[in-house]
């Protein structure tokens, strides 16, 4: 290609995917100067910053587009030569996902692994929220994500998997302390809470909908960002959470969990994006994805369930 020189390209991108030239130059088996200068060279051919000299590099804009490109015509020049037979074609491909950590906790695994078992594949996973996981998709840097957001980011399609219900929960030791003096409008706002993380939205989202035009904030708060944990600690009593029904339903049938409102579960819709690309891999695991979903999502039109869908949802 007259326009984007390879080995610069290559080069931008192995800055970003490890993050300093030094990394870059290690893996690419040349020295950091000569990383800086096909870099410097790959600007001035454009015309444009493409990397923010920050600590890790970041790309800018008109950098997450060359990245983009350079990162399918890797996946592209893989695929080809694994079809190909071709000498130095061999080991596994490495598919980039950002997925979310409820989703990763729940229902996704067995995608990867149905997929892992059909093909010669790995996977390098990213667990990020819905905003993050839409910026690595812009940034060339995955190739596929989970998110919450129905709108296809530029180059990407984008398909609807079903809704991840929640469930507002608490240990039956922590309803008696804070939740039996009244009813649950009025015990609940002043009760702790527990929280994913800062971008965690899904218990806020639950007291809009019980009660609605009410503030949500400055309830005491404990965060603990572990989808694994979060429903322990819930049940450990050391708040009240809204807990993934595949998680809650053990602790549920146990008597460490009970369910403070059956018939408010707060649903948050899931949706595929991928790059328009032509893999068999990307292919495979898309359809993976789309019949574990299938199976663990909740299905059907919003209207057959109640409750208020939280905008987004522990994916960090």
């Amino acid at each position: 290609m007259n326009g984007l020189p390879l080995d610069q390209v290559r080069t931008l991108l192995a800055a970003v995917d490890e993050g300093t030239f030094e990394a870059a130059a290690e893996r690419l088996h040349v020295t950091p100067s000569a990383v800086s200068q096909r870099v410097k060279a790959l600007e001035q051919r454009t015309g444009r910053v493409l990397l923010l000299r920050s600590k890790p590099v970041r790309p800018t804009p008109s950098g997450e587009i060359v990245v983009r490109f350079g990162r399918q015509l890797a996946r592209l020049e893989q695929d080809a030569g694994a079809e190909l037979g071709l000498t130095g074609a061999s080991g596994p491909a490495t598919l980039p996902v950002a997925v979310n950590a409820d989703s990763l906790a729940t229902w996704f695994l067995p995608a990867l692994a149905e997929t892992a078992a059909a093909l010669d594949v790995c996977f390098d996973l990213h667990r990020d929220d819905q905003d993050h996981t839409a910026l690595l998709l812009r940034q060339g840097r995955v190739m596929a994500a989970v998110t919450s957001s129905p709108e296809p980011v530029q180059g990407c399609s984008v398909r609807p998997l079903g809704r991840m219900s929640y469930l507002a929960c608490a240990s039956p030791g922590f309803a008696a302390r804070h939740l039996a003096h009244g009813p649950l409008e009025e015990a609940l706002p002043a009760a702790p809470m527990i929280v994913f993380d800062r971008k965690d939205d899904l218990q806020d989202a639950f007291l809009r909908g019980l009660l609605p035009g009410r503030p949500t904030t400055g309830q005491p708060r404990t965060y603990v960002p572990s989808s694994e944990s979060f429903a322990a600690a819930v049940a450990a009593g050391l708040g009240w959470g809204t807990v993934p029904d595949a998680q809650a339903g053990p602790y549920l049938r146990a008597g460490t969990l009970v369910c403070l409102a059956p018939d408010r579960p707060v649903d948050v819709p899931l949706y595929w994006q991928q790059w328009k690309l032509d893999s068999p891999p990307l292919a495979a695991l898309t359809e993976a994805v789309t019949r574990a979903a299938a199976a663990a999502l909740v299905q059907g039109p919003v209207s057959a369930r109640r409750g208020s869908p939280g905008r987004r949802r522990r994916e960090s």
